[in-house]
């Protein structure tokens, strides 16, 4: 799988980046089916306490899956956007038919 970081009003940061591969790692080696991954890191001080927002678009057959959560670290944020993507991960599954 292909992965593409972005990050928007925040420095580049080596630990987030690997933290996030290591999640995605997991999604990956369950669903081999996943192409892309478009990881969108943003800091937003309005948004008190959180403000630390990551999203992320998973390209596969069909449309794409996408997830975004707003926590009050990129941790936790990400570690929920994985989460809610393997739950939507696994619908698509349940709905792939083999032929």
């Amino acid at each position: 799988m292909e992965t593409i970081f972005e990050f928007v009003n925040i420095d580049k940061s080596q630990n987030l980046e690997a933290f996030t591969q290591k999640k995605l790692n997991k999604l990956e080696n369950k669903y081999d089916w996943i192409v892309r991954a478009n990881i969108y890191f943003k800091r937003d001080e309005n948004q008190k306490p959180n403000g630390y927002i990551s999203e992320i678009r998973l390209s596969a057959p069909g449309p794409e899956i996408f997830a975004q959560s707003n926590e009050n670290s990129f941790e936790s944020s990400i570690a929920n956007t994985v989460s809610d993507l393997d739950r939507q991960c696994d619908k698509r599954k349940a709905k792939m038919s083999t032929h």
